[in-house]
């Protein structure tokens, strides 16, 4: 392996293969359904303004941050932060925000492996033709049977974390990038084709206003905290990956234009997932409801009234599955990096620990939806998968951002960055944004995002 003169540390064989590596990271399942939704509901093209304003100021510094604190260090989250407290001479209190940006992922691919199983499970169902011609109770129907089925969601998360083990756990170049050079081309070019598919159906034209139709009355507060959170996470920020990734980037790679085209990239994919995935919903005269209901429910119902129904089904959900491993990759990688520094134990047996502590963490969301269904702690279906999800996302991850972009601003020296980022030009911008804007940003995210700020997002009743 190719390191940093004298660190012994892997580098990713090219500038290109870290770019894929950090837009495989940021598109996700969220990105195919939350921002073409996000997109119509809060004024379609004046929300794209707003959220591209959103990644700009806020989220591109943070991202910008998290790398080049995964790179000074060349270590695991927890291991760049300590260097870095170390060598600045801060308060080894800081050292905690490594630990929480990894127990983040792990929290986060617990849960996200199990709606990965969904898909994976959905790619089979929709070969075998169980969505041709169905209505809307028996789509409902067959998403409801399999989240009822312990063991059935149990096999299929386990898949999925297995997957995700060995393909992390085989190390930099052999595993991580390996899979990345097949599986984002292949992502982005399935995608494409479902666009094209989609071009000539009756419902484009209402999904292109759906989208990209402005609408200023819709954009307020509340459309400005949804652009806001959106663009937190669905750039992978506060769980590690970033700084992860960062840490196999040369010291040549200029971070700053990196992190702004893997923004455009990830923003133009999730436009065209809303391209695809649209027209078909409208044509079949469905709501564009937000949440997982759209993909495994509506989407189904959708596909099962088209000829050719199951081939496109199957590899829609196909694609799902590599949007989603792409991004689980990610999240394992902060703890293998960090169990992999300590003496005696190689990324095979890292990967093991970490995918089965991560695996272990999502029996909890996992069962949720079935045995654990009336435990009191919350109510509704996957009640306790929801107030699971409201932990680390609404709590863990925008804390490790906000305190993310505190320390790269306020307690790591000023010209510690100036020298990392080798940028005079756009160097001055990030730092007063990192400073003074994203932290304050950052901390709207988490009011949002933990509920606290609700009663002040609906705007339109003040």
């Amino acid at each position: 392996m190719i390191g940093q003169p004298g660190s012994g540390r892997a580098q990713w064989s090219s500038g290109f293969v870290f770019l894929l590596a950090l837009v495989g990271t940021t598109v996700g399942l969220g990105n195919i359904w939350r921002f073409p939704y996000l997109a119509g509901q809060h004024g379609g093209g004046a929300f794209l303004l707003l959220y591209a304003f959103c990644v700009l100021v806020v989220a591109l510094p943070l991202m910008v941050a998290e790398l080049a604190i995964g790179r000074h260090g060349r270590r695991g989250p927890y291991g760049s932060i300590r260097r870095l407290v170390t060598a600045e001479a801060r308060p080894a209190s800081w050292r905690a925000l490594g630990l929480a940006a990894v127990i983040g992922g792990l929290l986060l691919l617990s849960g996200y492996s199990v709606v990965g199983g969904w898909s994976l499970a959905y790619v089979f169902r929709s070969a075998s033709g169980v969505f041709d011609g169905v209505d809307a109770l028996q789509a409902a129907e067959v998403f409801r049977a399999l989240t009822a089925d312990p063991e059935r969601l149990l096999a299929w998360h386990t898949v999925f974390m297995a997957v995700t083990v060995v393909v992390v756990g085989r190390g930099l170049r052999d595993g991580v990038e390996a899979a990345i050079r097949w599986f984002v081309p292949a992502l982005t070019l399935t995608l494409v084709g479902l666009v094209a598919f989609a071009w000539g159906r009756p419902g484009f034209e209402q999904a292109w206003a759906f989208l990209f139709r402005p609408d200023f009355s819709q954009v307020g507060p509340e459309a400005l905290l949804a652009a806001l959170g959106h663009a937190f996470f669905s750039l992978s920020i506060g769980m590690g990956a970033l700084m992860a990734f960062g840490a196999y980037a040369s010291a040549g790679q200029a971070l700053i234009p990196t992190a702004l085209a893997v923004v455009v990239l990830d923003t133009l994919l999730a436009v065209l997932a809303g391209l695809a995935v649209f027209p078909l919903v409208f044509e079949a005269g469905l709501p564009p409801e937000s949440g997982p209901g759209l993909l495994f429910q509506s989407l189904p119902l959708a596909f099962g009234s088209l000829p050719g129904g199951r081939y496109l089904a199957t590899l829609f959900f196909a694609m799902l599955a590599l949007a989603a491993w792409t991004s689980a990759f990610a999240m394992l990688e902060p703890a293998v990096a960090s169990l992999a520094e300590r003496p005696r134990m190689d990324r095979a047996q890292a990967g093991s620990i970490a995918g089965l502590l991560a695996w272990a963490l999502g029996l909890v969301p996992l069962l949720s939806f079935n045995v654990l269904a009336d435990n009191g702690l919350a109510t509704g279906q996957g009640g306790l998968f929801e107030l699971y999800n409201l932990v680390t996302t609404g709590v863990l991850l925008p804390a490790v951002g906000l305190a993310t972009a505190l320390f790269a601003g306020w307690v790591v020296r000023a010209d510690t960055w100036r020298l990392e980022l080798r940028s005079p030009a756009l160097y001055p911008v990030w730092l007063l944004l990192i400073r003074f804007v994203t932290p304050v940003a950052m901390a709207l995210v988490f009011l949002q995002a933990s509920g606290l700020l609700g009663p002040l997002a609906d705007w339109k009743s003040l």
